[in-house]
């Protein structure tokens, strides 16, 4: 049995977000980058699920420019046998990459397609859902347990009312909430055997996709700043202060 492991190069998430001047985009110059935290979840279960010995092979891909292939021997170093890099500088809608996935799925043929339910970048939360849409596959989103026994997959998932199970029929699309698993901590020997192990380079139109957009990013901001809070030396001045507020909206 197949996965395939879809991960997604971001600003580290310990990083502080920069804006462009020009208002275009964040800056990501000089910035830390590594893998998308749902995606490193993703790859995550996908090692636990070989250790199990449910599925044979795990081969994880992305989409992007030259430094992609860091968060691929990322991948590589916690466990997954092989890479694909989908070279491409130009930015990337969520359907473009949707594409580009299915198309790479009709070649490999995975029995398991595991995402990040989520980018921490843009939070689109899209490609899963557009990937098994393209594909015609059963899906799950949110994944917090996964099992895989006789063809099926058995997925449990949060809602808003609690947990909800389902069973899928393979191959299937599953993206992986926190609550799934808690990555592991790379041995300097996995980041070694990892230089070793095959990662490809391939163009996006090498899979028939074209990287032109229907999306147009008109101008990125800051979030407002929130207004300094206030100390108060006793009850009434609290209470006096909240009156005033509500006097106010």
């Amino acid at each position: 049995m197949k996965a395939l492991v879809c991960v997604k190069q971001v600003v580290d998430h310990k990083v502080k977000i920069r804006i462009r001047q020009d208002r275009s985009g964040v800056d990501t110059a000089d910035v830390k980058l590594s893998i998308n935290p749902f995606d490193e979840i993703a790859v995550e279960e996908a090692v636990r699920l070989k250790e199990k010995g449910a599925i044979g092979e795990i081969v994880a891909v992305s989409a992007g420019g030259a430094g992609v292939a860091d968060v691929l021997r990322t991948a590589l170093a916690m466990g997954a046998d092989r890479a694909i890099h989908l070279q491409s500088d130009a930015a990337l809608a969520p359907l473009t990459v949707a594409k580009a996935l299915a198309a790479l799925c009709d070649e490999e043929n995975p029995d398991l397609i595991l995402l990040g339910k989520q980018a921490i970048d843009d939070d689109c939360n899209q490609v899963g859902q557009m990937l098994a849409a393209l594909r015609d596959l059963p899906q799950a989103t949110n994944a917090s347990e996964i099992t895989l026994a006789d063809g099926s997959a058995t997925v449990t998932r949060e809602v808003d009312g609690g947990l909800e199970t389902l069973r899928l029929t393979l191959p299937a699309a599953i993206t992986a909430d926190l609550r799934l698993n808690a990555p592991r901590n790379i041995s300097l020997p996995s980041i070694m055997k990892a230089k070793k192990k095959p990662l490809e380079s391939r163009s996006l139109e090498s899979l028939g996709v074209a990287t032109t957009s229907r999306l147009t990013t008109l101008r990125v901001d800051e979030p407002a700043a929130r207004a300094a809070g206030v100390m108060v030396d006793d009850v009434d001045a609290l209470v006096s202060k909240l009156k005033n507020a509500e006097q106010l909206i």
